[in-house]
C-alpha cells in the first residue's frame, strides 16, 4: 500500500522490439484491406478471424479481470464442484479437422487458378499466401501470376508524392519479378510517370515469357529500353500505348525490332502517329491482326490522311481496324487502279465517331471490297453512308451492324426510306441491330422489321439486341418484331416519338421484353 492509500498500479511490460520484416511480408500487408476491424491470427494450420475490440469492450475487459481478481477464494465445496471435468461432446462422423493439410498442393493451384481468371492475382494471392504454410506454397507457383496490373496508389496526388509512391512501389517489384514473374505473359503498368524505366528493365530481365505489353498513362519509354524489351521477350507480340507520352523513336525502334512477329497494335493519336503508320505500310508488320488508333472524348481537329490501298498492301493479315473518334480521311488512289487488295481477312470494322466524319460509301467500298467475312460492322456517326451503300457490300454474314446517330440527327438531312435493304441481306445473320437517330419513315421501318417474321418456317432470327432510339417505330411494328425474334433480350425505345407514354425506355432481359409486348397488347386491345 502506497504513502496515503493509494493503491499502486502494477508496472506494465515494456512492448516487444519489433523485428525487422521482409521485403515479401511487406507486400502482403499492402494487398490486405485497411480499417478493416479484423486481427489475423496466424499459425502453422489455421488463421483465427477475430473482431477487433474497440475501446468500450477493451475497458469491459479490464473491468471483469479486475472483478475475478477481488472475489474471495473458494470453499472446498465448490472448488470441488469446479473440479469435476465435463464430458467433451463427441464429434460428428465424418468430420476431419486436417483436411486442408491433406490437400493436395495441386488441386489447391487449380482451385486458385479458377479465382485469378476470374478476379486476377491481386489482392487475391497476397491474402491467401497469409492463410498458412500451404497456401503460402500455393500462392507462390508463378503459373497463377500469369497477368498481373502495376499501379503506383498515389496516382494522381501531387508530384512529390507521386515520385514517393513510385518508388516504394518498386522496392516491392524489385522482390515479385524474380520470385513470382517468371511466368508472366500480360503486363499492365498504370500512372508510371518517374520510375517506368526501372520496371521495364526488370521486365526484361525477369519475364521472358511476356507477351503482351500496356502502357497507360505512363512516361518515360526510351527506344533503348523498348529495343531491350523486345529483344529480350521473343514472345511479346502486343503493344498498347494509348494515353501515354512515348516518343515515336522509341516505337519505331520497338516495331523494327519485333518485325513481323507483332501482332496487336493500340495507339492514340497525336502528331507522330503519321510516322509510326509509315512504318507499318511498307510492310514492316506484315502479320498485324488488330490495329486500333483513337483519340480521346474530343475529336482531333487534324485530319488523318490513310492511304487505304498502301495500308492494305502493309497488313493483309489485319482481323480488326478500329479508328476511333478519329477525323481521317483516304489519300486519292490517283491514276492507278482504283482498287487495292482489300483486306480478305478482316472480321471487324470501326469507324465509330462522335462528331462529324467524311467516310462516305465511296471510302467504305475501297476498305470492304475484299472482306467477304466481316462480322462487325460500327459506323455509329457516320451520317454520309446510305442502305444502298451497304447493299453493295460482299459481306453475307454480318452479325453486329450499329448505325446510330447520337447527338447529331437534328442538324443533319438524313435518308426517310432504304432500312428493308438492311434487313433482307442479313436478317438471318444479324444479332444486334442499332438504328438509333436515323431518319426513316413509319412504313420503311415497318417493312424493314417485318424481314425478322419472314424466316422459313422451323427457323427463328438470331436477333438479340435491337436499337430504336429517337426513331418512328410504330406500337404494331414494335409487337411484330418481339414476336418475330423470340431471342430478344434488349430492346431500346427510348425517345420513340409515335409511341405512347410508359414504353419509351430500355428493355434489358427477356422478361422486361415480354412485359413490354403485353402492354403493347393492352393498349391495342384497350384502343379497338
Amino acid at each position: 500500500m502506497a504513502p496515503g492509500g493509494a493503491r499502486r498500479r502494477p508496472r506494465r511490460a515494456p512492448p516487444a522490439r519489433a523485428q525487422p520484416r521482409a521485403a515479401e511480408d511487406w507486400w502482403w500487408e499492402r494487398l490486405a484491406p485497411s480499417g478493416s476491424g479484423l486481427h489475423l491470427l496466424q499459425s502453422d494450420s489455421m488463421l483465427l478471424v477475430l473482431p477487433d475490440p474497440g475501446p468500450a469492450r477493451a475497458r469491459a475487459q479490464r473491468r471483469a479481470v479486475r472483478r475475478a481478481q477481488r472475489r474471495p477464494t473458494p470453499g472446498p465445496r465448490a472448488a470441488a464442484t469446479r473440479a469435476k471435468p465435463r464430458p467433451e461432446p463427441e464429434a460428428p462422423l465424418g468430420s476431419d479437422p486436417g483436411w486442408g493439410d491433406r490437400l493436395p498442393l495441386e488441386i489447391l493451384v487449380h482451385i486458385f487458378g479458377l479465382l485469378v481468371a476470374a478476379e486476377g492475382p491481386v489482392p487475391f494471392l497476397g491474402r491467401a499466401a497469409r492463410v498458412c504454410h500451404l497456401w503460402h506454397e500455393a500462392a507462390s507457383q508463378p503459373a497463377l501470376w500469369h497477368t498481373v496490373t502495376l499501379s503506383p496508389p498515389l496516382a494522381g496526388r501531387p508530384a512529390k508524392g507521386g515520385a514517393k509512391a513510385e518508388k516504394k512501389l518498386l522496392a516491392s517489384v524489385e522482390w515479385l519479378m524474380p520470385h513470382r514473374f517468371s511466368q508472366l505473359q500480360k503486363l499492365t503498368l498504370l500512372h508510371w510517370k518517374w520510375q517506368l524505366h526501372a520496371v521495364l528493365k526488370l521486365a526484361s530481365e525477369f519475364c521472358p515469357r511476356l507477351t503482351f505489353l500496356k502502357l497507360s498513362d505512363c512516361h518515360g519509354a526510351t527506344p533503348d529500353t523498348l529495343v531491350v524489351l523486345a529483344k529480350a521477350c521473343p514472345q511479346l507480340h502486343s503493344l498498347d500505348l494509348q494515353h501515354s507520352a512515348v516518343e515515336s523513336a522509341a516505337v519505331l525502334s520497338f516495331l523494327e525490332e519485333v518485325g513481323s512477329r507483332l501482332r496487336k497494335l493500340w495507339l492514340t493519336y497525336s502528331s507522330q502517329t503519321t510516322a509510326i503508320l509509315g512504318t507499318l505500310l511498307v510492310g514492316c508488320c506484315s502479320q498485324l491482326r488488330v490495329l486500333e488508333v483513337g483519340t480521346g472524348i474530343g475529336c482531333s481537329t487534324t485530319p488523318l490522311q490513310l492511304p487505304v490501298e498502301a495500308l492494305q498492301k502493309g497488313c493483309p493479315q489485319l482481323q480488326v481496324l478500329r479508328l476511333l473518334n478519329l477525323m481521317w480521311l483516304p489519300k486519292p488512289a490517283g491514276r492507278g487502279p482504283a482498287q487495292g487488295p482489300g483486306f480478305p481477312c478482316l472480321q471487324e470494322l470501326c469507324l465509330a465517331s462522335s462528331t462529324y466524319n467524311f467516310v462516305s460509301n465511296d471510302i467504305l467500298g475501297r476498305l470492304l471490297h475484299g472482306s467477304p467475312g466481316l462480322r462487325l460492322l460500327d459506323l455509329r456517326g457516320c451520317a454520309r453512308i446510305t442502305p444502298a451503300g451497304l447493299y453493295h457490300l460482299p459481306c453475307e454474314e454480318l452479325e453486329h451492324l450499329y448505325l446510330g446517330l447520337y447527338g447529331m440527327s437534328d442538324r443533319l438531312t438524313l435518308a426517310k426510306e432504304g432500312s428493308p435493304l438492311l434487313t433482307q441481306k442479313w436478317y438471318r445473320t444479324l444479332r444486334e441491330l442499332d438504328l438509333s437517330g436515323q431518319g426513316f419513315s413509319e412504313k420503311d421501318l415497318e417493312q424493314a422489321l417485318a424481314t425478322f417474321g419472314a424466316a422459313p418456317r422451323g427457323s427463328h432470327p438470331v436477333l438479340c439486341s435491337l436499337n430504336l432510339r429517337g426513331t418512328r417505330v410504330t406500337p404494331s411494328t414494335v409487337s411484330s418484331v418481339i414476336i418475330s425474334c423470340p431471342g430478344l433480350t434488349f430492346l431500346n425505345l427510348e425517345s420513340c416519338r409515335c409511341l405512347p407514354r410508359g414504353l419509351k425506355r430500355a428493355y434489358r432481359g427477356p422478361e422486361e421484353v415480354q412485359r413490354c409486348l403485353d402492354q403493347l397488347l393492352t393498349n391495342s386491345l384497350s384502343a379497338n
